[in-house]
C-alpha cells in the first residue's frame, strides 16, 4: 500500500502571523522592498547566527544593530524582536487536525530561543517540528532539508511543503520536493484540496 505523503509547513507567514518584515522595516534608516529585505533576512549574518543557536539573545542584538544600522538599544531591540511573530492564523490548527487523521504532518522553520520561547506549546500539534537553532542547519540551505527528510525517511516526492520564501520553496524543489509558496493557510488548502489531501469545504 503506498505511503500517503507528508507534509511540512513553515510556521511564520504559513500557518503563524509573522510580522518581522513589516516591523524590520519600519526600524530601517532608509525604507527597503519587501523582496529585497527578505532576501537580505536570509542571508543576515547576526540572524543566521541566531537562528543556528550560535549566539545568544545579548550577542545577537549587538551584532545585529550593528550590521542593520539600527537607532535603538540592545533591550529594546529585543523587547521588539519578541513580539514579531505573533500567533497561529485561526484556519490553521483546524487545517494541520484534518490532515493528521491520514497524513504525518511536521514544522521546518527557522527559529531561535526568543520566539521559540513564545511559540512554546505548539509542538503537540504536530507529529514532528524541526527548528534551525535546534537542528543546527538552516533554510534555505541544502543540508536543512536532507536532514528533516532523513529523520522522517521519506522521500522528497513523498513530500508536500509550503513556505511563504521563494528561496526556501526554490531549495526545496531543487531536491524533488513538493514546493508550494504560500501566504497563509487558506492557500496551503486550496493546492491541498487539489491534491486530493483533504476534502473541500462547503
Amino acid at each position: 500500500m503506498r505511503r500517503p505523503p507528508t507534509i511540512i509547513f513553515d510556521l511564520g507567514g504559513v500557518l503563524v502571523e509573522n510580522v518581522t518584515l513589516s516591523a524590520l522595516g519600519a526600524l530601517l534608516p532608509e525604507p527597503c522592498d519587501a523582496e529585497v529585505l527578505r532576501r537580505r533576512w536570509l542571508t543576515s549574518a547576526s540572524v543566521r547566527a541566531f537562528e543556528l543557536g550560535r549566539s545568544d539573545p545579548p550577542a545577537f542584538a549587538v551584532d545585529f544593530i550593528a550590521e542593520w544600522g539600527l537607532e535603538l538599544s540592545s533591550d529594546a531591540l529585543l523587547a521588539e524582536f519578541a513580539t514579531w511573530p505573533r500567533d497561529f492564523f485561526p484556519e490553521s490548527l483546524d487545517l494541520i487536525a484534518e490532515l493528521r487523521a491520514r497524513h504525518v504532518v511536521a514544522c521546518l522553520t527557522n527559529c531561535n530561543q526568543l520566539h521559540w520561547a513564545k511559540l512554546g506549546g505548539f509542538a503537540g500539534q504536530f507529529d514532528a517540528v524541526f527548528s534551525s537553532h535546534l537542528l543546527g542547519r538552516i533554510k534555505p540551505d541544502r543540508e536543512i532539508f536532507e536532514t528533516v527528510l532523513g529523520l522522517l525517511a521519506v522521500e522528497p516526492c513523498q513530500v508536500y511543503y509550503f513556505d511563504d520564501s521563494p528561496a526556501c520553496v526554490d531549495a526545496a524543489g531543487k531536491l524533488g520536493i513538493l514546493a508550494h509558496l504560500v501566504d497563509g493557510p487558506t492557500a496551503c488548502r486550496q493546492i491541498l484540496e487539489a491534491g486530493g489531501l483533504v476534502a473541500p469545504q462547503a
